[in-house]
């Protein structure tokens, strides 16, 4: 790989070191040498690996070589500093690769590096004391042996939720520890599922680690038992691998078809992946490794990759400085949150507030019961936290005594933040905010939840509607990361601030957004369940539609909707219907799915979505079907997609065009290593074919000319 001398472009390189310290054995068995893994930076700034990184630990292994020849030592660990191991390759330097040979030896660098550690003539221990992804965990596998911290925060292979592969011998170590089958859960299902980390207890499970310890002595008692392995006293016993052919065969097919319904067969990184655990079954390490050098070497120089790179930024970079948002200065202090609504959602909102916030959460609704079960729900979410240990017991008493309810609003009269959460109907919500607004202070914000409503309809009839602001959350509440931003005509600049403040504390991603029908996610996602619907409304089968988007959202449309629920898939749809007309489709099939009061489409089957036949008893067929191939159906859909995107920016919806990958990476899980959605537009060529242009200029998500 470059390195920062050769270009004075590259961003410096955070340099992980690699000190060795001589640790004495407990019981006289000898002495480890401990290389602790330390950037210098705390927790914030994950310890990760790049070229003079490596080049550290490559040094500090070939002299611990010399040592264990000659009896210095008699075995060695590696550890990270506190709170992480390591996370894997300095992936920072990549969009300055420009050449593969430059990539080539990014892969053939880290498995020297590696293979050294393996090949050293004493004992080895990795002791996972915090996190540990991609490279991280290949460098623990690389050792004999394995501590895992009960502490840990995240455990994982990542890299094809970027459009990558495990490529310092993850491949290749994994499935002959694990077997195939549960090292593609860790390689392929986990990142292409939302990229689902492991728990340190699942680590420890599956047998990637050899003991779970506790983290308040964890280096004492990792030590203690590796003492206890050199000296005898300690056996590792392990699941003996199943070599049958037929059986690994079996898995990495089931590997396949997982990638192919999920990806469509367009994330290259996934597919590859698949193919080198079917080869780990009969490759010796040097074949292997050097497969995965060529795997590297080709994925690293493929947009994929670099769109995935693009939204890693995104999230990790713009995502902590919101465009457009004001100065923080003006933000007031959250003080108190008054909710109105104590359904699910408005209870979700109590539980983060409550959480995030520490302050006091107050409930209101229309009678006591329906308090009363939204305040009970909350505490219940509480119950669970401290069942699981994830609160003290005087935690879980304090967070339980902030919230509240009432039939009245008047407990909002000293409250900071008033948000409703109530049925999405304007009417209803200007009665809430005039309501509201008798009881609160003049310098108390209001946030409406509202997934499509005018923020400035909204607060058209109040006495301050500068103080109302749009704070639209996505659910789960708790799991999705997106809060849009949403100023109306009058809103201040002071509210503006406070909102993007407490979306800050609440530990959310912020993206101000134009007041426009159903902003930013809920506006494309209608354009592309509405194009989907129409399309299978004219006659094509549900199936081949869903062929058709595998690969460009996380999951099938009708699957979505049922998540969503079908009556507010209507509303949203009638909403953008009424405000952009007729390229909205308000599908017939959907209106009659709510009238029969069904959920979905689908009906869950031993953990799997299966066409309802109630549902599809309701179906009518077209006067004249027009049934459209898989690949016209993409087509279409990436057309209306493009279009509605160079809609959006042309109505200035968002700041920049990063807005709407970041918004549909983190409100709808739409994938990295599609950056999002725009860098596929552009690679596909749609935006060129429906715009004329490209959106983004070429290597901002791809890879340079």
């Amino acid at each position: 790989m470059t390195t920062t001398t050769e270009s004075p472009t590259l961003p410096a390189e955070v340099v992980t070191r690699t000190p060795v310290q001589d640790v004495a054995l407990p019981g006289s068995v000898g002495t480890l040498a401990l290389i602790t893994l330390d950037n210098g930076r705390d927790h914030t700034r994950p310890n990760t690996f790049g070229p003079e990184g490596i080049a550290g630990l490559q040094a500090a292994l070939d002299t611990l070589r010399a040592r264990a020849e000659s009896g210095e030592i008699v075995a060695v660990g590696v550890t990270g500093k506190p709170f992480v191991f390591a996370v894997g390759a300095d992936l920072s330097g990549i969009p300055y690769v420009t050449r593969r040979e430059q990539a080539l030896e990014i892969a053939q660098a880290g498995h020297r590096a590696f293979a050294t550690l393996m090949d050293l003539p004493v004992p080895t221990f990795a002791f996972v004391n915090g996190a540990a992804m991609g490279g991280g965990v290949e460098l623990a596998l690389s050792a004999d042996y394995r501590t895992v911290s009960a502490g840990i925060p995240a455990f994982a292979l990542p890299e094809t939720f970027l459009g990558l592969l495990p490529g310092w011998g993850g491949c290749w170590l994994l499935p002959n520890l694990v077997g195939p089958a549960n090292a593609l859960k860790v390689v392929i299902e986990n990142p292409l599922s939302q990229n689902r980390m492991l728990k340190a207890k699942e680590v420890v499970g599956l047998g990637i680690g050899d003991v779970l310890l506790e983290p308040a002595d964890f280096l004492e008692d990792s030590l203690r038992w590796a003492a206890g392995v050199v000296s005898g006293a300690v056996t590792v016993q392990r699941a003996e691998v199943d070599r049958d052919e037929a059986t690994w065969e079996a898995a990495c097919d089931a590997g396949r078809k997982v990638v192919l319904a999920k990806t469509a067969g367009r994330a290259p990184g996934a597919l590859r992946a698949v193919e080198l655990v079917r080869a780990a079954r009969t490759a010796g390490r040097d074949e292997a490794f050097a497969a995965e050098d060529e795997a590297l070497g080709d994925l690293i120089m493929t947009d994929e990759l670099r769109a995935g790179l693009y939204a890693f930024d995104l999230v990790q970079k713009r995502a902590k400085r919101p465009a457009g948002a004001p100065d923080k200065a003006l933000a007031r202090p959250v003080t108190k949150v008054g909710i109105v609504g104590a359904g699910l959602m408005a209870s979700q909102l109590a539980l983060l507030f409550v959480q995030r916030l520490g302050v006091p959460v107050v409930l209101t609704d229309l009678d006591e019961e329906r308090v009363a079960k939204g305040v009970a729900w909350v505490h219940e979410q509480v119950d669970g936290l401290l069942a699981k240990r994830r609160v003290s017991p005087d935690k879980a008493s304090f967070l339980k005594r902030l919230v509240t309810g009432s039939t009245s609003k008047e407990g909002f009269a000293d409250a900071a933040v008033v948000i409703e959460a109530v049925f999405e109907e304007l009417a209803v919500k200007q009665q809430v905010f005039a309501e509201v607004e008798a009881v609160v202070s003049p310098e108390c914000v209001l946030m409406t939840n509202t997934s499509s409503l005018s923020i400035t309809e909204m607060a058209s009839g109040l006495a301050h509607p500068e103080r109302v602001v749009g704070f639209h959350f996505f659910n789960p509440v708790a799991v999705m990361p997106l809060v849009e931003v949403i100023p109306g005509a009058a809103t201040d600049e002071a509210t503006l601030a406070t909102a993007f403040a407490t979306a800050k504390t609440l530990r959310k991603t912020a993206i101000r957004a134009k007041d426009s029908a159903s902003f930013i996610v809920n506006r494309l996602l209608g354009r592309f369940m509405g194009e989907f619907s129409r399309i299978v409304d004219e006659g094509t089968p549900v199936a081949t539609v869903d062929r058709a988007v595998a690969g460009i959202a996380p999951m099938p449309p009708f699957v979505l909707l049922g998540l969503v629920g079908p009556a507010i898939a209507l509303h949203n749809s009638e909403t953008l219907h009424r405000a952009f007309g007729d390229r909205f489709h308000v599908s017939p099939a959907l209106r009659r799915l709510v009238e029969a009061g069904k959920r979905g489409y689908y009906r869950m089957e031993d953990g799997r979505p299966v066409p309802d036949p109630e549902v599809e008893a309701l179906a009518e067929t077209p006067e004249h079907p027009v049934e459209l191939t898989v690949d016209q159906a993409r087509e279409r859909i990436l057309g209306v997609l493009a279009e509605e995107v160079g809609l959006m920016l042309s109505e200035g919806v968002v700041e920049a065009p990063m807005d709407i990958d970041l918004a549909m990476i983190t409100g709808a899980g739409f994938q990295f290593w599609n950056g999002g959605l725009i860098p596929l537009l552009d690679r596909e060529g749609v935006s060129e074919r429906v715009l004329g242009r490209r959106i983004l200029p070429a290597g901002v998500a791809s890879v340079p000319a």
